[in-house]
């Protein structure tokens, strides 16, 4: 047991009251006792022997009515003439009306015979016998009611204002609405319904210590705003709604002590506007993100609150919540869930801004298109917006020049193209050819700026294709350069680091290239290759700190994660990816992540651990035989785009998760 628990038991009595000061049910007006086996019954209205009703004041002693003093055998006196009220006569009944006087029976009967027996007597006997009787009439109107006895169920003990049920099998309904004081224990049910003290809105003190109870609904205290100390002690309460104490806006007492509560939902505390205690002790309490809110609101509420302890995880048990330190607490994670599918496949993927809007060009050679869709940021979904003719479109590349805009469609058969959006007639028209001489079999389309200059190059896989480089000049692209030649490349990154602009092709065939761009000559030239990795498939970079790496995907063997030493690479990682063409690192809101396609399983998502200095695997996406990942910011959503060959595209959304919440 945590130190300062309080011991758990087994009924409402024997145990310290959590908070000194507060009135205990056996401090309120206690009800009649009750002999056992046998409810409370209504109070008798029947007179007491001693010369009074119940529920009415003593009757003066010594002291008569005026007929009374006159004669003792007037109606309503006592024979003795004691002062004493007139008992019913033996085997009579009550008059209907609930008891507000009794008919002078046989004491009326007597008085008429001496009347008329006296005649003689003189007048005025006669006269006070006759005013005897009106007061005789008259004394039953001006007769007090004697209280109704208040309802009460038979498992519970009540007098007018308090409540006492033992074994109750439901909430009771039928108690005295003006109620302000209600104890349930033993009770037979384990559920406390919504809205279930609705009927008793005077209630201030509910002590509910000693039941079964497991479960309290959303709404369970609705309608009691006087409500001020609640107790709801050594139960099996494992968990509590944040709506369970809605409305109590008077509560200044509370005890949740012995449950088997494991955490609490965060602000279930907020409605308690005055709460002035709070007793927690005797439950197992997990100190996990669930539990940070609760630290960080003991650390700044009025409230007092006894001590609590961690009852798991294991660093942190037997230590105090009060004391847990908010720094050992990481509570925030990410998440990528499907957020729109694009109902056809896909090779690649390449967003672009135009005119302020946001942009999407997809190659689709099933479609025989590059497909341009639109980002709508009031429906928030990639819209159709157009489409350029490209039976066999490997790679669609937008480019925006001198605020114009340009799409460079590479083809596997019939050439590859230059298109541009003339903004008068809404559409795109060809501009120019690509020599299909220099390209043959493009894969892969980089564009970049050096200088001021335009430039787009082109991956070509075929044996007698060359990698090639275009220059923008005026109103068109020209051949520039020549790169590596018969070499099966399958793709390009650009990077643009320290000043000094480099160009690195990746090769099915031998180790990635890395071209330096000489100023001098305003050309790339060879500096130097990949030794470590004998082939790839697609070459990525990204930096991390000062450190510059380089990700290669392999389509047999690991894929790697190189970093720059100064001179040379050297690898700092391996990652299985047997069948993988598609490799992408990527930043969104300060976490790096690293999407790494198959074609025989699926896409995984790595997380930059800057700790370790390398990826760990994060989470799996479902999609198969991927050609390209892209990352896309539109606005507020962070998008992950997975183009795939084999089946749907699929848009990921980026979403950041508070585990404390």
């Amino acid at each position: 047991m945590a130190p300062g628990t309080a011991p758990r038991a087994a009924s409402g009595q024997g145990r310290p009251h959590p908070f000194p000061g507060t009135p205990h049910p056996s401090a309120l007006r206690a009800p009649p006792p009750v002999s056992p086996g046998s409810a409370p019954g209504p109070r008798s209205s029947t007179p007491a022997a001693g010369g009074r009703e119940q529920g009415r004041g003593p009757s003066r002693p010594g002291r008569r009515t005026p007929l009374c003093a006159a004669g003792g055998g007037a109606p309503g006196c006592g024979s003795g003439g004691g002062g004493g009220e007139a008992q019913p006569a033996r085997g009579g009944r009550e008059p209907r009306g609930g008891g507000r006087g009794r008919w002078p029976g046989a004491e009326l009967a007597g008085s008429m015979a001496g009347l008329r027996a006296g005649r003689g007597s003189g007048l005025g006997l006669g006269l006070l016998a006759l005013s005897a009787l009106g007061c005789c009439l008259m004394l039953p109107v001006g007769a007090k009611r004697p209280p109704k006895t208040p309802p009460c169920p038979p498992s519970c003990s009540c007098t007018r204002d308090t409540a006492f049920c033992v074994d109750s099998k439901a909430v009771p309904r039928n108690l005295p609405s003006e109620v302000i004081s209600l104890t349930l224990v033993n009770a037979a049910f384990s559920e406390i319904q919504d809205g279930a003290f609705s009927h008793l809105p005077l209630l201030q003190f509910l002590l509910l210590n000693s039941n079964k109870f497991t479960l309290i609904g959303d709404n369970a205290f609705t309608g009691l705003s006087h409500l001020q100390y609640l107790f709801i002690e050594n139960n099996d309460i494992w968990a509590l709604s944040k709506f369970t104490f809605r409305g109590l806006k008077s509560l200044t007492h509370l005890s949740l002590a012995n449950n088997n509560l494991q955490t609490l939902p965060r602000d279930i505390f907020r409605p308690l506007d005055i709460l002035s205690d709070l007793d927690l002790r005797g439950n197992s309490l997990n100190c996990d993100c669930k539990v940070k809110w609760l630290v960080e609101w003991l650390a700044h509420t009025n409230t007092t609150v006894a001590p609590i302890y961690c009852a798991s995880p294991p660093r942190f048990q037997e230590h105090k919540v009060q004391d847990l330190p908010l720094r050992e607490f990481d509570c925030i994670t990410t998440d990528f869930v499907l957020y729109q599918t694009l109902p056809f496949p896909a090779v690649s993927a390449e967003p672009f801004l135009y005119s302020s809007d946001l942009y999407l060009a997809l190659a689709q050679p099933g479609a025989s298109a590059c497909t341009v869709l639109k980002w709508d940021y009031v429906e928030r979904q990639l819209r159709d917006y157009d489409r350029i003719p490209a039976p066999s479109a490997v790679h669609c590349k937008p480019m925006v020049v001198d605020s114009q805009l340009y799409v460079i469609v590479a083809q596997l058969f019939g050439g590859s193209y230059i298109y541009h959006w003339d903004p008068n007639t809404t559409r795109f028209t060809k501009l120019q050819d690509i020599d299909p001489q220099r390209v043959r079999k493009p894969n892969d389309l980089e564009a970049f700026r050096i200088d001021g200059d335009w430039y787009f190059a082109v991956a070509d896989s075929s044996k007698a294709g060359a990698t090639s480089l275009y220059r923008w000049h005026q109103n068109g692209f020209y051949s520039h350069q020549a790169l590596h030649a018969w070499h099966r490349d399958t793709d390009l990154e650009f990077v643009d680091g320290e000043g000094k602009p480099r160009l690195i092709v990746s090769s099915s065939s031998q180790a990635p290239v890395i071209y330096q761009w000489s100023r001098t000559q305003k050309q790339f030239v060879a500096q130097g290759e990949v030794s470590q990795v004998p082939d790839a498939q697609a070459v990525k970079h990204f930096r991390a700190g000062r450190d510059s790496y380089l990700c290669l995907s392999r389509y047999i063997g690991d894929s790697k994660i190189l970093r720059w030493e100064g001179t040379r690479f050297s690898e700092v990682q391996a990652l299985p990816s047997r069948g993988s063409l598609a490799m992408q690192p990527f930043l969104v809101g300060g976490r790096r992540y690293l999407a790494l396609g198959s074609d025989f399983s699926f896409t995984q998502i790595y997380q930059w651990d800057e700790g370790r200095q390398k990826f760990v695997r994060f989470q799996e996406l479902a999609v198969q035989a991927p050609r390209a990942f892209c990352y896309v910011p539109a606005g507020d959503a962070q998008l992950l785009l997975a183009p795939s060959f084999k089946g749907q595209t699929l848009v990921y959304r980026h979403v950041v998760v508070d585990l404390s919440a």
